[in-house]
């Protein structure tokens, strides 16, 4: 292996847990000791959990990305590839180009594979006929199309798959969105809007689901669980379901549509479910407090596709980040791991134009609200946090490797 080929820290993944370990790294690296590279083969960098808002008319798709070469920190190697496999055994990456990089410590974030064959029929009806998602650049604003084009005795579906996902908040919000739109233009009552999920839930967080229930409920919504959507007819505008609990589970259900808003399945990228490094389920196996590999103790994971069972979000990776960078210091200064990461994710859900709720918990799906107000109410601070707030500590603080931000309160205690 030549020399150039090797790096001290190689981070496989260059979206915003690459990026943001790649600066704290550097921020961390008084003295410029450190080889770093990042294998990222994109050459733009999107904000995601600002689709919500594209598809919902209230953001612009153009203010969500950004050059991916202006966001590597200085004096870190762009490699302009894929990772296409692993070998950990021998300290090494493989690139889709047929090339090899070795490391000394090796930081895996490569992101969730959007599984668009996973639904039949979806790939080829996605972007045209009623048939959105906002889980793309290329097919969100289109969301934003169907949502104007819907008129009166118009059915609307909107669809969450089986977890893990992105965002997991991000299909019901959609759906709120909607329903308050077509409010706002007075012809709600005469649109049927279903939300239909194949979770036995509305939220993985019971003390936010209680009041997610009271919000669809207002909207006026149709929320079916435990229905996975299997099949698109898009000649016939028609999606089929299959019922996975219940006193119906195995049966199929068949739904018209005019407008289905689609989260399609998700899994950990091929090269990492094929690798030495990934668990029963295809994720990054690590360790839940520490990020490092279960097996491998020179290898780390965040963000979605890490094994830790944490809501994938960018929220998520702000907290794992800093506890990632401090152990790899702590490797190189032959220190003790730390096990500091409680499996904080947040997620704001857009309820509403100009409201919003804010849902933060730790593992075991406890509430850990930062701001001290009632974390189950709907607000407009929070609408305020997640379109302009939020955007700013992504691009100008997360991303350029700041640590410092308002601690949860891991002692909060939900009203009996």
């Amino acid at each position: 292996m030549a020399a150039a080929n090797h790096h001290h820290v190689v981070i496989v993944g260059g979206g915003a847990a690459g990026i943001t370990v790649a600066a704290e790294l550097r921020r961390h690296d008084h003295e410029d000791a450190l080889d770093i590279a990042i294998i990222e083969p994109s050459e733009a960098h999107y904000y995601q959990p600002a689709f919500t808002l594209v598809g919902a008319g209230a953001y612009s798709l153009k203010a969500t990305k950004k050059a991916e070469a202006k966001l590597i920190p200085s004096g870190v190697t762009w490699i302009r590839d894929a990772a296409a496999g692993f070998d950990p055994d021998n300290n090494t990456v493989l690139l889709g180009s047929g090339g090899k990089v070795s490391y000394d410590y090796l930081v895996v974030c490569p992101g969730m594979k959007l599984n668009w064959d996973g639904i039949k029929g979806l790939k080829e009806s996605l972007g045209k006929g009623g048939v959105c998602s906002n889980y793309s650049p290329d097919t969100v604003e289109y969301t934003w199309t169907c949502l104007q084009a819907i008129k009166r005795g118009d059915i609307a579906l909107f669809t969450q798959p089986a977890m893990p996902i992105k965002c997991p908040g991000a299909p019901q919000k959609i759906a709120y969105l909607t329903a308050d739109f077509l409010k706002k233009n007075g012809i709600r009552q005469f649109v049927d809007v279903k939300f239909l999920t194949q979770t036995p839930a509305i939220f993985g967080v019971p003390f936010y689901a209680k009041e997610l229930v009271k919000i669809a409920a207002a909207h006026g919504i149709d929320v079916r669980y435990q229905h996975n959507l299997t099949e698109i007819d898009a000649g016939a505008r028609k999606a089929t379901f299959d019922i996975v609990g219940g006193d119906k589970q195995g049966q199929k259900v068949t739904l018209d549509y005019t407008m289905l808003h689609v989260t399609p399945p998700q899994v950990a990228p091929d090269a990492v479910r094929s690798s030495l490094l990934a668990n029963a389920a295809g994720y990054v196996d690590v360790h839940a407090n520490s990020l490092q590999h279960v097996k491998y103790k020179n290898v780390f994971g965040l963000g979605d596709a890490c094994s830790t069972a944490n809501s994938k979000t960018a929220a998520a990776v702000r907290k794992q980040a800093p506890v990632v960078v401090r152990n790899i210091n702590h490797l190189l200064r032959k220190g003790q791991i730390e096990e500091a990461y409680d499996g904080y994710a947040s997620c704001p859900l857009t309820t509403a134009y100009g409201k919003a709720l804010m849902a933060e918990f730790i593992y075991g799906g406890k509430p850990t609200p930062t701001l001290p107000l009632d974390p189950a109410k709907e607000r407009w601070v929070n609408w305020w946090i997640k379109t302009t707030g939020l955007p700013i500590l992504y691009w100008d603080y997360m991303l350029k490797g700041h640590e410092a931000f308002p601690g949860h309160n891991t002692k909060f205690q939900p009203p009996a």
